[in-house]
């Protein structure tokens, strides 16, 4: 059954939200490189909080974007890696990283455009 984003009532507006979500398609955008630690993923995303890489990490994972490995040592290792589904959506997320590094010119002179004739 496939769903419809623009149904109200219907759950992929939840799927939606998640990959639509800034920090999520960074995470998916930085675990196609590999499987990587809690730690690798924050040093290559700068900005994001130890705290909201967690909860990032934990909805990609409940939504099946993200496999997190617990290995039985001490201090337990854990890793993160994309799931088959989440290197489907591999691609998206590099296209909006892409188009985002190659618009944002255009897009900070429509916004100043936008700021100097609107009354703040």
């Amino acid at each position: 059954m496939r769903g419809n984003v623009y149904r109200a009532d219907c759950p992929s507006r939840q799927v939606l939200d998640r990959i639509g979500d800034r920090w999520s398609v960074l995470v998916v955008g930085t675990l196609g490189e590999g499987t990587l630690r809690h730690g690798a993923i924050a040093a290559r995303i700068g900005g994001i909080t130890p705290k909201m890489l967690t909860q990032t990490l934990r909805g990609l994972e409940r939504d099946g974007l993200v496999s997190r490995t617990v290995h039985a040592e001490v201090p337990p290792r854990v890793e993160y890696a994309l799931t088959d589904l989440g290197r489907s959506l591999l691609g998206l997320a590099r296209a909006l990283d892409d188009w985002a590094e190659t618009h944002i010119e255009q897009v900070d002179a429509a916004r100043r455009a936008y700021d100097a004739r609107t009354p703040s």
